[in-house]
């Protein structure tokens, strides 16, 4: 059976997409077709403050999409070279958290050390970081519209500075019109609630939604709603 797969592609480890693998293992062939797209912001702004760790405690990563702005404030402003030799080794000598395995490794990727990352979520995080010495200078946190609440409560609560900066947004992907009009399916699953939200303004039903942003779950609720046509 074909799956519509509302998500963009991610190579793991083995080079594949973790979820085309996962369903593939439940005898599913799933097609991906991004959903959603993401519009940076502020990133003038953004630019200016990694330019000045010596204002900051640390940084905050909750997300990829707020490492890929780090990695446009560089690229567009040409501070590649003054990051390598100089502001990299400023912000590692602060603490940098972040949220997951996956953002860690795009953080290390711009040569940043990273902590907190077996944190499952941005709660855990805040525990995290509340646990340790609260910092003079406040911590530097990009992030999305969208952002949860929790965190920066958590963390204000405790007495820790913290200053947030919103540099991106999630916007409907240009071309999913397009897209889901050369691929039809009657059944529709979501990873999450965005994606659900998402399908319902495009008008399409959804069956269920996983419980949980993984691969594994995401197949667990396609066997469930393909009952008693279960893999």
């Amino acid at each position: 059976m074909k799956v519509l797969l509302l998500k963009d592609a991610k190579e793991d480890g083995s080079g594949q997409d973790p979820y085309i693998r996962e369903l593939g293992l439940c005898g599913l062939e799933a097609t991906l077709i991004p959903v959603l797209s993401f519009e940076f912001l502020s990133l003038p702004s953004f630019s200016e403050k990694l330019s000045h760790p010596e204002d900051y405690g640390g940084l905050i990563f909750t997300s990829p999409r707020a490492v890929e702005a780090v990695e446009l404030c560089l690229q567009e402003d040409n501070k590649t070279e003054v990051w390598k030799k100089s502001l990299k080794e400023k912000w590692n000598a602060k603490s940098v958290y972040v949220v997951g395995n996956a953002t860690a490794s795009l953080v290390n990727k711009i040569g940043l050390d990273t902590e907190g990352e077996s944190c499952g979520n941005a709660e855990k995080l805040a525990e995290y970081i509340c646990s340790r010495e609260s910092p003079a200078l406040p911590l530097l946190f990009p992030c999305g519209t969208l952002k949860g609440e929790i965190l920066p409560k958590m963390l204000k609560d405790k007495g820790i500075p913290m200053e947030s900066l919103t540099v991106y947004q999630k916007i409907p992907h240009p071309g999913i019109q397009v897209n889901l009009n050369s691929y039809y399916s009657q059944q529709f699953v979501a990873i999450g609630p965005t994606t659900a939200r998402a399908l319902a303004a495009q008008g399409l039903p959804v069956s269920c939604t996983a419980t949980s942003p993984t691969p594994h779950a995401l197949a667990a609720g396609i066997r469930t709603a393909l009952q008693p046509h279960s893999c």
